[in-house]
């Protein structure tokens, strides 16, 4: 495929400078034999270059990649391996150029045409230079151009590439050597990098002919947006040059600095690499270590001490405490002997007896694995010498404990609660309240306070928003209705108008419900209001238990004679439509309603 690409390429060119060499001439002719034995050597020359290019060139530049790519960062390696592969490319320009050049000089078939091509090539040449050469800018007595700066940035590259690989070779094969600790290594690699930079520039500045004095303006313009535009840039460069001389922190040393516990990887100019416990990389601009307060770990000693606080229960002996504690540190290999490990008392708890196991290490990096292992060992050998560890107490005293019951509590209506339901608890102030409020209402004012928690018990809280219907004309009626808060408005549908408005502490619905008959009228909520439900399943409860109580209640609801003609449920002479009086018709209803 490739060879077919270059033949393409080579006739290609041949045949675009034979056309205008024709054009240019056109009393020119061409000898057919003489061009087959050209192309002949053409294609003999143009497989010698693909053997060159393809086996040699391109096996020195891929052994000149594994040769240097693994003495090289990882952070210089994109830029190193873009090099290679500029160069690589530019030589096999120049390889085939070269080629070019050969068969337009050795083809007889080409000799009338060889002043042209050569015109041509000289002509493009003049046209690439003067581009090149044409003055940008003029830097003091000394003018710019493309071509300057061209060849100044491939040196400056050069430069910057050499003083690193300079550096690298002076660390592997001196300061290894000599066993230099890797934090020194990683300091002296870069100033003697930074140096051999600057110097190297400076040099090639100077040999360039560029006058560093004309420099002076920009170096102030330069000081001057350093001062206000640049200050964290500035700060972090002068930050990092003195952590480079001081070596307050060194690479390989674990620290912490606002909460972030790592160890040092890399110190440039202007930041610093530290990776965490997890394995994540992260960047910390240099200026951070000398304005903040930084823990070096790894500073002249690596040796910290871990501080494990244990509770044990009240009553256990303190001394076998301690023993049990000092027993687990000197079971894990990665504790210190000396200083040896030592138990603190350090007071009283809630619950607990409060001891500190302090232990050294010298891998401040491994403190949380150390902990945990700790932890595990400590468990075991207070489980072992029977030591409690005890849960967190919380003392109650309940008063009153055979008189109240529990509060309320919102459940679903249950037709025989059982004894398990009826434990008695201390009650709160709301029930308290809603106990009283009950007491208030005129059929449960002869009810006792066991009787009170009963139905609160199996009662519920509702809530209904304003304008919420709570009931309309129809709906079964097996539920009575105390107002805790807000308003209610009783309305016929029947007259198209309101009959009453309720508030707290009063109660409806009780008159349908307590006769078994369908709703008669409609009831909203006037504004928010919260209401207390009690079903008929705790009045049937509560009736079969006092069946005087039914019967008091019946005789209450025969007094209420204006509300029942409102109903409809009696006459204007009392009675109802069956000819009954009111009385005993309610008494009979609620009897044959509640079972009683």
């Amino acid at each position: 495929m490739k060879l077919a690409q270059c033949w393409s390429y080579v006739l290609l060119a041949l045949s675009t400078l034979l056309l205008a060499a024709k054009k240019s001439d056109p009393t020119l002719s061409l000898n057919w034999g003489l061009l087959l034995q050209d192309l002949g050597i053409v294609a003999a020359t143009v497989l010698l270059t693909l053997v060159l290019d393809l086996i040699v060139l391109k096996s020195f530049y891929h052994q000149l990649k594994e040769f240097f790519l693994p003495k090289i960062q990882s952070s210089q390696k994109a830029w190193f391996g873009f090099s290679l592969a500029l160069l690589y490319r530019v030589l096999r320009v120049l390889l085939w150029l070269a080629v070019i050049i050969i068969n337009v000089r050795v083809s007889q078939t080409l000799d009338p045409y060889e002043e042209f091509i050569l015109d041509f090539a000289v002509n493009a040449g003049n046209q690439v230079a003067s581009l090149f050469n044409r003055p940008l800018l003029d830097l003091g007595r000394n003018k710019i151009s493309l071509g300057f700066l061209v060849l100044l940035i491939s040196l400056s590259v050069a430069v910057f590439f050499i003083s690193h690989w300079l550096s690298e070779w002076f660390k592997i094969s001196v300061l290894k050597s000599l066993q230099v600790e890797r934090g020194a290594q990683e300091t002296i690699t870069r100033i003697i990098s930074y140096s051999l930079t600057l110097i190297g520039l400076m040099i090639l500045l100077q040999t360039a002919g560029i006058d560093l004095s004309s420099l002076t303006v920009v170096a102030g313009v330069l000081g001057i947006g350093i001062g206000f535009g640049l200050q964290n840039l500035a700060s972090n460069f002068v930050s990092g040059l003195a952590i480079l001389i001081e070596q307050p922190i060194k690479v390989g040393d674990f620290i912490e600095v606002d909460g972030l516990l790592g160890i040092v990887e890399k110190i440039s100019i202007r930041s610093t690499v530290i990776r965490t416990n997890d394995s994540q990389f992260v960047i910390v601009p240099n200026n951070r270590f000398i304005e903040k307060n930084v823990i070096n770990w790894s500073y002249q000693s690596p040796e910290s001490r871990l501080h494990i606080p244990v509770g044990v229960a009240y009553g256990s002996n303190t001394g076998q405490v301690t023993e049990a504690l000092l027993n687990a540190a000197r079971k894990d290999s990665r504790i210190l002997l000396y200083p040896p490990p030592s138990v603190w008392f350090k007071g009283f708890g809630d619950s607990a007896f409060l001891f500190e196991l302090l232990v050294w290490i010298n891998r401040p990096q491994d403190a949380e694995p150390i902990k945990s292992a700790l932890n595990f060992l400590i468990e075991q050998e207070l489980s072992r010498q029977g030591i409690e560890i005890p849960f967190p107490q919380r003392d109650i005293y309940v008063h009153n404990w055979n008189e109240e019951r529990r509060p309320l509590r919102s459940i679903n209506p249950v037709q025989n609660p059982s004894a398990a339901d009826l434990l008695p608890l201390t009650p709160t102030r709301q029930h308290r309240e809603l106990r009283n409020m009950l007491q208030k209402v005129t059929y449960f004012q002869r009810c006792s306070q066991e009787q009170l928690d009963s139905l609160i018990e199996q009662g519920e809280e509702r809530f209904y928003a304003t304008g919420q219907t709570i009931y309309r004309p129809g709906d079964p009626s097996n539920e009575i209705y105390l107002i805790l808060a807000g308003s209610v408005e009783v309305r016929s549908e029947r007259l198209n108008q309101s009959l009453a408005t309720s508030y707290p502490g009063e109660c409806f619905g009780e008159i349908s419900a307590l006769t078994g008959m369908s709703r008669l009228s409609t009831v909203f909520a006037v504004e928010n209001c919260t209401l207390f439900v009690i079903t008929l399943s705790s009045l049937k409860t509560l009736f079969q238990n006092d069946p005087a109580l039914a019967e008091w209640i019946a005789n209450e609801l025969s007094a209420h004679q204006h509300v029942l003609q409102e109903l409809g449920l009696v006459n204007d002479d009392g009675n109802t439509y069956g000819n009954l009086p009111a009385f005993p018709w309610l008494r009979q209803r609620m009897k044959a309603l509640f079972n009683i």
